[in-house]
């Protein structure tokens, strides 16, 4: 019985022992799982003075293109005259094989366009270049310098969008072209001292691409097929030969510019 109690007291004894280093165990433990708090979500970057720069894209910039928008666009232009169904006379006599060669010409081009909606816009491009005429073939045997001239074609185009609102948008459209040729001045060859050509124009298709780089500076691929007849005339010194001339033009006209939207 003696030893009984002897054993009950030393559990008692031990177990009050152990208590704090239990609830030091407890109380400690724990804090090595208490939970971080969460992270806000990072904010977007905003403009100093909330002004958006030209050349920065925010979160008010307007992605793509769409009604309402004004851009102006400055390219580079490739003129490819095609030349095809040339006719050449002399004094009202055909000249069998003879045919009209226009040069190929790249010049700077200004485009102004407005979007009617977010799928139609209506454009206008303002360029002229300057091209080296020459006949070929038939009766002028190799080929004979003519001249040279420049041409104002201003073209009006109704495209539509694909994709508005998109920061890439492909487009089609249809539109007239209106040529005017000036400063046209005669080859130095003997036979001919005057040149000049009638005012003409027609029909125009073409294809192109917007791309919104950053900002509202965009990127712009356009290739437009002209079909355009011209009709020019030049004479020798003396007015003695008349030579008129018909040729089809029909210029392949590549583009590619950098725009800004307004």
């Amino acid at each position: 019985m003696k030893n009984i109690r002897k054993l009950a007291m030393s559990a008692a004894l031990g177990a009050t022992a152990l208590a704090p280093v239990a609830v030091h165990a407890q109380t400690t433990a724990p804090s090595t799982y208490v939970n971080a708090p969460l992270a806000k979500p990072v904010a977007v970057a905003q403009p100093r003075n909330g002004h958006c720069g030209i050349f920065q894209t925010c979160a008010t910039t307007k992605i793509g293109l769409g009604k309402g928008d004004f851009m102006i666009r400055l390219s580079a232009v490739g003129v490819l005259p095609e030349d095809r169904d040339s006719r050449v006379w002399a004094n009202g006599a055909p000249l069998a094989g003879t045919r009209i060669k226009t040069t190929n010409q790249v010049m700077p081009e200004l485009t102004f366009e407005y979007f009617l909606t977010d799928n139609i816009s209506l454009d206008l491009i303002a360029t002229s270049t300057r091209h080296e005429v020459a006949a070929e073939g038939g009766a002028v045997g190799g080929k004979l310098d003519v001249g040279s001239a420049w041409v104002l074609p201003p073209t009006v185009t109704v495209a539509w969008h694909f994709r508005p609102h998109k920061r890439l948008n492909p487009y089609v459209g249809v539109g007239g072209t209106f040529m005017w040729f000036h400063n046209m001045n005669a080859a130095n060859n003997g036979l001919t001292s005057k040149l000049n050509s009638g005012f003409t124009g027609g029909p125009s298709i073409n294809a192109g691409v917007d791309y919104q780089l950053v900002g509202n500076w965009f990127f712009n691929f356009d290739v437009k097929q002209m079909f355009v007849r011209m009709h020019a005339w030049a004479e020798n010194s003396n007015e003695s030969v008349h030579v008129t001339a018909h040729d089809s033009l029909d210029p392949t006209v590549v583009s590619a510019g950098i725009a800004y939207r307004f």
